[in-house]
């Protein structure tokens, strides 16, 4: 193993084991803030929002932002432990995102001089309903006027996303006047309807690139009552905006359709935009040739990253990764150390090969 890959790993057992759910990274953002500034990257410092920047090569005109998010979708209630065994790491995180974040300097450490100015960025609010607040931050405050974005996610080293899923979330609350079960068996009951909404919901045409998902439902106030109050939680993904107005304009006709003495009230919990780049942008073709080069298949699904964000602003966005694994979201997620060597080469040649597509 290289130094530089052992660098990687290290770092991502060291800040694999640091809790970090949506809205309290800032224990990740701390640590990350260390290795830059040891690693001598110019301008390191947080922003406002909790975001941790640094410089990995200066210069003139519009910058590259290599990006991978702090946050993490497990509270310290759950242990945080990485296991090593063999030549994968297993833990809450490593893939997601935390080898992303190792690697972020060391992709930089190898890159040739001159060129396009570099900046790295460890976001905060990724994850659930941190609905990209990080990332939509950083990127309506940047250095410098932005010429690309590229969001490293872990383990997803083999593709190069180019199509960014957008989602729509809400809460739906069916309120109703409540009553005996017995006595009251003719009012309508809250709870009833959420179930009755539910079905719906479900039961709602979809075309190839969407999905509809109720997460969760609660309310009611006993077993022998009518039900006062109900909810649910929604969301809805589609890989094209306009996909995904369609499917939020069909939720939006259900509602419409309850009468009194039943109200609903509808709360957004986040909306994190669909769009896309042209697979034919200098920034993808980079990325496949640099996986190319170290011998990689190539695959381009579509992804929900912080590269959503740069997609709804117009700005060439891609989502790539440093090495290989499974088990997002879960206490035993997993990821090969092998891998790592070429996952970083091939993040600083998708940079240094941008650069040279783009003169």
């Amino acid at each position: 193993m290289s130094d530089l890959t052992q660098t990687v790993v290290q770092r991502t057992i060291e800040i694999a084991q640091v809790p970090a759910p949506t809205g309290h990274e800032d224990a990740r953002a701390s640590l990350v803030r260390a290795w830059w500034e040891r690693d001598g990257l110019g301008e390191v410092h947080a922003d406002p929002t909790g975001n941790v920047w640094g410089r990995l090569r200066g210069g003139d005109g519009p910058i590259v932002i290599v990006c991978a998010h702090l946050d993490t979708v497990f509270g310290p209630d759950v242990a945080h432990q990485v296991e090593v065994d063999g030549g994968r790491l297993i833990g809450p995180s490593v893939g997601d995102d935390s080898v992303g974040l190792a690697a972020l300097s060391a992709a930089g450490s190898s890159l040739s001089v001159g060129g396009m100015p570099v900046w790295v960025l460890a976001t905060v609010g990724e994850e659930g309903l941190g609905n990209l607040c990080g990332v939509r931050a950083a990127l309506n405050a940047p250095p410098a006027p932005v010429s690309a974005f590229i969001a490293v996610e872990g383990n997803y080293l083999g593709r190069v996303s180019t199509v960014g899923v957008g989602s729509v979330r809400r809460r739906i609350r069916v309120h109703g006047p409540g009553g005996h079960a017995w006595e009251a068996r003719q009012t309508p009951s809250a709870v009833h309807a959420v179930g009755q909404l539910v079905a719906a919901i479900s039961a709602i045409p979809t075309r190839q690139g969407t999905s509809v998902n109720v997460g969760r439902v609660g309310g009611g106030e006993g077993i022998n009552m009518r039900g006062r109050d109900a909810w649910c939680e929604l969301d809805l993904r589609a890989d094209a905006p306009e996909v995904l107005e369609e499917v939020a304009r069909a939720v939006d006709e259900l509602i419409a359709d309850f009468e009194a003495p039943l109200s609903v009230e509808q709360e957004m919990l986040g909306d994190r935009p669909a769009g896309g780049v042209d697979p034919e942008h200098p920034l993808v073709r980079a990325a496949v040739q640099a996986l190319g080069e170290v011998g990689s298949s190539v695959a381009s699904p579509a992804s929900s990253t912080d590269a959503n964000a740069a997609h709804a602003l117009g700005i060439p966005s891609i989502a790539i990764g440093v090495t290989r694994g499974s088990g997002e979201h879960t206490p035993h997620e997993w990821i090969e150390t092998a891998p790592i060597e070429d996952g970083v080469h091939a993040l600083t040649r998708t940079i240094e090969g941008y650069e040279e597509l783009s003169s």
